[in-house]
């Protein structure tokens, strides 16, 4: 029996030949993303091209037939264009990539509704001669709008084959992928890409012969397109849109993700219980449970809202209407001396703001750049979100509207801040006028939720592996330094154990009380002269005005590494020596108690951290990549030293206010 033979018997899959790779090209708002997770699903991976600033994502589309191979490159509405998304397209179509050749073929996305524009496109790619494949999406939203379209008689004048599809449905891909196996080209005349206007003629001139309908001549008119454009780019009711959405999605992500949050919890209580039983008693068992167990379920545990926000967000995006909202923040940009340009890198920030300082390269002038640079990291990244969600849990527990009302305004209080940086910078360190941004409006459309839960999926893996290499380092170190040097039980712990001893025989319920008070002196005595003891309380009288004890002083502390860390940290310090077991993991941070005895997380202290987290530059990786972009460390240094003071006054003004109105 051959291999191949054995292994079809096997039901395993035989080693397939080189796949056929293809570079998947478009203009933005065609579909191009959507069609890629189609295509690939969860068999692919974003990556950064060495001396790239732009990402594309690499998947695989397996058989039946030989497998493809996409390269899903950014969205561009020319190849030739002195920009990077168009540099890093062009040098994939010459093989010039670090460790990648030249693609086997051309994989171009058009949107049907707008074919005269994504021709112009189209006949650049052509014009490369590598074999193409012309995917015609969204030719749903075409017919509905009276569009008829000749794919065959579109296929001769391009040369390639032209598939109708609709990515969002799947309809058509079975098609593409047959035309992608077996691509054919002839060679037909083309205009050249220097001459605009020949080109223009050409598009025009190929739509009229392809496309037919009673919409095919001229712009057609949605009335109710046009009444929702009129609402959602209005200067004030598309403001106040726009805080409508994001108040309703964090409503949203408050409501939905309560339950698996609390089954994340739960599982993770059985896996302690499950390792203490297997685990003998010891510094072992203290590590595994109190350290990793600990750290990874403090970060874990905010997975669904991670997961929620992404979904949403794509979805938000997959309609059309976030480009609306860039076209009203740009008005507002603007004002404050930063380029319309800006608007794309500081909305990716709300991911992360290493990416969106990479992507600040798209921006011409320098000194728009350098401003947009320096306040992306203000913009709440996901990395804030388990901060959010612990501290606005505490403050607003059982009031998910006032809790999703919060969350929104952390994000706007952050923006805020970030647009009267850039006003403040330039007119001083970087003055000049901003410049405007040409935007394109999409079509409305129903969103992709297989896309969207796509999207969701490969933020939640960065998430989980970020949690299983940075966070569980730093809570294995943390354990160590919260566990050692070890010191004797104080001895007004030991009495409380004796008097527990002699209470057991007449009121066992007494006694157990009183052990629970001996091992929560124990732990904080424990705590208070371990190294991280002596590190927090070294550093606490910085600290203090701002309501945080020295336990907290090690979260602020810990976190600077990595934002996220603070919840782990919370849960290494304060639930560790927690012997009752009661409630959940967040429950039994917020009831967390001072060394004096009182509460740790005051309302006035939760809203000061609160505060500090969403304005603080805590999140070290970031300072060598502005130092890269912007050429100096000067601008990285001024960025983290001036985010620190910001975030650290506006806590203090917070505490103090809320202190003189009688706030606890």
């Amino acid at each position: 029996m051959t291999t191949a033979t054995s292994q079809l018997v096997l039901g395993l899959r035989p080693p397939a030949a080189t796949p056929f790779c293809f570079a998947l090209l478009g203009n933005p708002n065609t579909g191009k993303s959507t069609l890629f997770s189609r295509l690939c699903g969860i068999r692919a991976k974003t990556t950064n091209f060495p001396g790239s600033t732009v990402d594309a994502r690499i998947g695989r589309c397996l058989g039946p037939g030989r497998d493809l191979e996409i390269i899903d490159l950014p969205g561009t509405y020319g190849l030739t264009l002195d920009l990077p998304e168009a540099r890093l397209c062009r040098e994939c179509l010459a093989g010039q990539l670090r460790g990648r050749t030249k693609p086997d073929g051309l994989l171009v996305v058009a949107d049907a509704t707008n074919l005269t524009r994504n021709l112009l496109f189209a006949a650049q790619a052509l014009a490369t001669g590598v074999p193409t494949v012309l995917a015609l999406n969204m030719i749903d939203l075409a017919r509905r709008r009276g569009l008829s379209i000749d794919a065959e008689r579109l296929s001769a004048r391009l040369g390639c084959p032209v598939v109708p599809i609709c990515a969002r449905s799947g309809t058509g891909l079975d098609r593409l992928t047959k035309a992608l196996r077996a691509p054919t080209t002839h060679p037909v005349a083309l205009p050249d890409p220097a001459d605009p206007q020949a080109a223009i003629a050409w598009a025009e001139a190929v739509v009229k012969e392809s496309v037919g309908g009673n919409a095919a001549v001229g712009a057609t008119t949605d009335t109710l397109t046009d009444r929702l454009d009129a609402a959602f780019t209005h200067p004030v009711m598309g403001l106040l849109a726009f805080v409508a959405v994001m108040t309703g999605l964090f409503y949203t992500i408050f409501t939905l993700a309560t339950v698996p949050m609390q089954l994340i919890d739960r599982l993770f209580a059985v896996l302690g219980t499950g390792l203490e039983a297997v685990i003998p008693a010891g510094a072992i068992q203290d590590l595994m449970v109190n350290g990793v167990l600990a750290g990874l379920a403090g970060a874990v545990v905010f997975l669904p809202q991670i997961l929620l926000l992404f979904f949403l967000i794509s979805l938000l995006e997959d309609t059309g209407y976030l480009a609306r909202a860039a076209f009203v923040m740009d008005r507002l940009l603007r004002r404050f001396g930063l380029p319309g340009q800006a608007f794309v890198p500081l909305l990716s920030a709300h991911a992360c703001a290493i990416p969106a300082i990479m992507s600040a390269r798209l921006i011409p002038d320098r000194r728009d750049r350098i401003a947009t640079i320096l306040i992306a990291p203000f913009m709440s990244c996901s990395a804030r979100l388990p901060v959010y969600v612990l501290l606005i849990g505490i403050l607003f527990a059982g009031q998910p509207l006032f809790a999703g009302l919060a969350f929104t305004g952390c994000y706007l209080l952050g923006a805020a801040v970030a647009l009267l940086t850039a006003l403040l910078a330039r007119r001083t360190i970087l003055k000049g006028r901003a410049r405007p941004m040409i935007l394109e409006l999409p079509t409305y459309k129903r969103p992709s939720l297989r896309a969207a839960a796509l999207t969701a999926f490969d933020r939640a893996k960065l998430f989980l592996r970020k949690a299983g290499t940075v966070i569980v380092a730093i809570c294995v170190v943390l354990w160590w330094l919260s566990a050692y040097p070890t010191t004797s039980p104080p001895p007004e712990a030991g009495a409380l154990r004796e008097r527990a001893q002699i209470m057991e025989p007449h009121d066992p319920a007494a006694a157990r009380g009183l052990l629970a008070d001996a091992a929560l002196l124990e732990q904080q005595h424990g705590l208070a002269h371990s190294f991280v003891g002596r590190i927090g309380r070294f550093a606490e009288p910085a600290f203090r005005p701002l309501g945080y004890d020295w336990q907290l002083t090690i979260g602020v502390l810990t976190s600077f590494a990595a934002r996220e860390v603070f919840v782990s940290t919370m849960a290494v310090i304060f639930a560790a020596g927690d012997e009752t077991g009661g409630g959940s993991l967040l429950d039994r941070i917020g009831a967390a108690r001072r060394t004096d005895g009182g509460p740790v997380f005051t309302t006035s202290t939760s809203a000061s951290l609160l505060v500090f987290y969403v304005l603080a530059m805590q999140c070290l990786p970031t300072l060598p990549v502005t130092k890269r972009e912007t050429g100096s460390w000067k601008w990285a240094l001024l960025q983290v030293g001036y985010m620190s003071g910001v975030a650290y006054a506006a806590a203090l003004l917070t505490h103090t206010a809320l202190r003189l109105a009688g706030v606890p």
